[in-house]
């Protein structure tokens, strides 16, 4: 994906995080044997159930996630890749050749599904010239995304001294990363074809869980197993990331049917909807109606509601042009604010036009009439 892509992304994901908190639960809360644990709603930001969160654990092969990122940023699809024997690593594998040549996307699909490690350091070394440099670039990505309790120190996620995240990190990643077309097919894919092979998703929720659309595993001795993974119901797109859980599956299908029984998407503005009118000084109209420049929406449980709170300054300056931010509209879940939305001017309001000043011959014509 482009950069300049990619940094559009970002500023739109930017403000749905300073919005997340634990919320009062509606429902029973499901027990989830993970040492660390966040369900979140990909949209918005909300966490819906967290444990440990901001722990900082090892997160194993959940790391290529990062990996396929900054890969997507730094190579096209179609590039075709020579494998090197420095490139066949142990672990899990998408069983690569030495001398064997693939395009990238063939690659990603050994790195997502199957979750390569040869794949992880085939597409590194590619794009990055050595792996080194690579590693930069996703730990430059998680500074951006805003990932605060993470370090990468390979793109495979074998265990090593500085190789860290958190359930709360994880799951920003993977609803940034949803966002991401080939990003998204790529880990969809119950099965792809790479050169002769036939490969296999090891995440076995895309088959078992009711609107699964994506995800990742992993597994080492240090970190044991870690998964995150992406559904989607009836509007609402969530995300578990469970960490160091000896009972993964298990533990995302009750996240989710707790998520989804329990939340719905609520709609506070919709985008182009007048939520306020502003006077106009010196208009040709005396006011402007103010429309949401975005829409809004927020999970909600029962008993919980959405509001407005308009704010819009006294009066705007003609000349006002259509679309001109002219205030913003608070959105409050029971009392509380979870975000903003620009109000701009639904139409121009151009200047008044002064009154033309009589003519000399006008005032004369004025004057003699009137001494008569």
């Amino acid at each position: 994906m482009p950069r300049a892509a990619r940094r559009f992304i970002l500023v739109l994901l930017a403000p749905l995080y300073l919005t997340s908190g634990i919320p009062c639960q509606s429902a029973t809360a499901p027990p989830v044997s993970a040492s660390a644990y966040v369900l979140l709603d990909a949209d918005s930001g909300r966490m819906l159930l967290a444990k440990n969160e901001t722990g900082e654990l090892p997160i194993a092969s959940t790391t290529k996630i990062m990996t396929a990122l900054v890969a997507l940023e730094h190579s096209r699809l179609t590039d075709v890749v020579t494998v090197k024997r420095e490139h066949l690593k142990e672990g899990s594998s998408m069983y690569l050749a030495e001398g064997e040549r693939l395009t990238m996307e063939a690659l990603l699909y050994g790195l997502m599904l199957p979750s390569g490690n040869d794949a992880a350091e085939c597409i590194a070394d590619y794009c990055g010239g050595g792996t080194e440099r690579f590693v930069e670039w996703m730990n430059e990505t998680a500074a951006e995304l805003g990932m605060t309790h993470t370090a990468f120190a390979n793109p495979s996620g074998l265990d090593a001294a500085g190789h860290y995240s958190c359930a709360a990190d994880m799951a920003r990643l993977m609803a940034y990363a949803m966002r991401v077309p080939a990003f998204a097919q790529i880990v969809s894919a119950t099965t792809a074809t790479a050169g002769t092979r036939t490969l296999s998703n090891h995440n076995k929720l895309l088959a078992s869980l009711d609107g699964c659309i994506g995800g990742k595993t992993g597994y080492t001795g240090k970190a044991g197993r870690t998964l995150v993974t992406c559904a989607e119901r009836e509007g609402l797109r969530l995300v578990a990331v469970t960490l160091h859980d000896g009972d993964d599956w298990k533990d995302h299908t009750a996240l989710y049917e707790y998520g989804f029984s329990s939340y719905r998407r609520g709609s506070a503005a919709e985008r182009g909807e007048t939520y306020a009118m502003a006077a106009v000084r010196g208009g040709e109209a005396p006011c402007v109606a103010l429309v949401a420049a975005e829409g809004f929406s927020y999970p909600v449980a029962d008993g919980e509601a959405l509001t407005l709170r308009v704010e819009t300054p006294a009066a705007a300056q003609a000349p006002v042009n259509a679309g001109q931010r002219a205030g913003e509209a608070v959105v409050l879940l029971d009392g509380t604010e979870v975000g903003r939305v620009a109000l701009v001017a639904a139409n121009g309001v151009g200047a008044a036009k002064a009154a033309a000043r009589p003519t000399v011959s006008a005032r004369l014509r004025a004057l003699f009439g009137a001494m008569r």
